[in-house]
């Protein structure tokens, strides 16, 4: 997937969830996410913070002891941020190719179909992932070394996809929609 394509991706899920979240109920954004111990207001937030500096990373480096995971949990809900300025920032990126330094152009791709998802879910929203978007986060997933990648692959499977010419792995196979592989590929629980 070229990058004009990856970016084109990226700015309409950006769109999708500025309006989603620019429609809920305020009760909505306490919502336990997908990912344990945030809310949907705390992926919002985290998300909100694509686009950061380096040097306005370096305080919360610091009081996280240098822990990725850590300095990421703690930005997300340390976020001053209202729910407004959290809408208005994620639609201010659209058409912007700013990312944090050090990245692909695929991280932001992953964050944004992943944490769309760690949000419709458990709001009992539909929102498909683009499959051609989801199989280049899925490459990207699987392509990345140890220790940065966060999840081990399933081994004895080999991951089909039904919507998009994909597949990885071998051994017993199943047929999925892509975004059903990505989501099994990051430990995300399936519905």
């Amino acid at each position: 997937m070229d990058r004009e394509t990856i970016w084109q991706h990226i700015d309409d899920e950006r769109r999708w969830l500025a309006d989603l979240l620019d429609s809920l109920p305020e009760h909505a954004w306490a919502t336990p996410s997908l990912c344990a111990g945030w809310t949907v207001r705390d992926v919002a937030a985290h998300l909100a913070l694509a686009q950061t500096r380096v040097r306005d990373l370096v305080v919360p480096a610091v009081r996280a002891g240098f822990r990725y995971d850590v300095l990421v949990r703690d930005t997300a809900l340390r976020s001053p941020q209202s729910h407004a300025e959290i809408v208005a920032t994620l639609r201010g990126f659209i058409g912007s190719r700013k990312r944090v330094a050090f990245i692909t152009d695929l991280e932001p791709l992953i964050d944004i179909l992943l944490h769309n998802q760690d949000i419709c879910r458990p709001l009992g929203i539909d929102h498909p992932m683009p499959p051609e978007a989801a199989a280049a986060a899925a490459d990207r997933v699987l392509s990345t070394p140890w220790p940065l990648r966060r999840w081990a692959p399933p081994r004895g499977v080999r991951l089909v996809a039904t919507d998009v010419d994909w597949s990885y792995g071998s051994g017993l196979e199943t047929e999925a929609t892509m975004q059903s592989h990505l989501l099994t590929l990051t430990g995300r629980p399936l519905a």
